[in-house]
């Protein structure tokens, strides 16, 4: 890989744990590597245990995953950096990934293609093992096995994991702050596809990730859950994204189509049900009123 594409990496951070600390420290020994936590209470680097040479960010305050991965990369942007890898505090990347997901965007960069961003396959043994890449569709999403050897063109991938070429950054923009949390990665990607960047899956990487909280079982087939607070975001950031004419109407159909199957969900097996709904309700009602940015701000 040429020098000047070596890879930053991003870590976000909230309330971790000593097994998050680890995992962090583990990749600061793949790229310039910087944490970004978000945790109420700011404690030091050193107090936390992080390396001495991982850059670190400590916000005192749950700031949202969009303005912490936006710190970051622009933290390795100031530092040089081409490509930038993302991650959550859970996630556990291979060392394979870490090596060949930079490499394969560095090469499709150096042959002047226009990619934003790739990402691998993502598992979680939960919910059935190796989830397939998507592309929007109606009345359904389209969904693609990750099979074979060749990136596979999709429409969005999840946030960690992925690798982003920065030459594209200043073009698409940063991630939505207002969004703070759900359909971050989803928004972004949809921008970069309208600025005539490819979004790609490698399917031949894994990543090890656990989509939500312990799933649930509804007639034989497993969900991720979430906490009510997660059901406002996604309800909000839903609405508020039908509202804008460049998201894709394929999109949008489908969400409408979900809504009322996810309503029923949280109202019958999700507990406690009465605050699920009432979260949910309220963000849509807050997604209509045109509300962002992070909860306690907007009440």
């Amino acid at each position: 890989m040429s020098a000047k594409l070596q890879p930053g990496i991003v870590v976000v951070l909230y309330r971790p744990d000593e097994a998050c600390i680890a995992r962090a420290n583990r990749l600061a020994d793949f790229g310039q590597c910087v944490v970004v936590d978000n945790t109420e209470e700011a404690r030091s680097a050193a107090a936390l245990g992080l390396k001495p040479d991982i850059a670190f960010i400590p916000n005192g305050a749950n700031l949202g995953i969009a303005t912490a991965l936006n710190q970051g990369v622009e933290h390795v942007r100031r530092a040089g950096c081409r490509l930038v890898l993302l991650f959550d505090q859970d996630s556990e990347p291979s060392e394979q990934l870490l090596r060949e997901l930079p490499a394969t965007l560095s090469r499709e960069v150096e042959a002047g293609r226009r990619v934003a961003l790739i990402g691998p396959a993502y598992e979680d043994i939960r919910l059935g093992g190796i989830a397939p890449f998507v592309r929007f569709g109606f009345p359904a999403l389209r969904r693609v096995e990750a099979d074979g050897a060749r990136l596979i063109d999709v429409d969005f991938l999840i946030t960690s994991g992925s690798c982003i070429n920065l030459d594209a950054w200043p073009v698409i923009g940063a991630m939505d702050d207002s969004l703070f949390i759900d359909f971050v990665d989803l928004e972004w990607c949809i921008r970069a596809r309208a600025a005539d960047y490819r979004v790609a899956g490698a399917p031949w990487l894994r990543l090890a990730h656990e989509l939500g909280g312990e799933p649930v079982s509804i007639m034989g087939r497993s969900y991720p859950s979430h906490s009510p607070i997660r059901h406002y975001y996604m309800f909000r950031n839903a609405v508020a994204l039908m509202k804008r004419r460049y998201v894709p109407w394929r999109w949008k159909a489908n969400e409408l189509l979900k809504m009322p199957f996810r309503l029923a969900i949280y109202g019958i097996w999700l507990k406690p049900r009465r605050r699920h709904l009432k979260m949910a309700f309220l963000g849509l009602w807050h997604g209509l009123r045109g509300r962002s940015g992070p909860l306690d701000s907007v009440r």
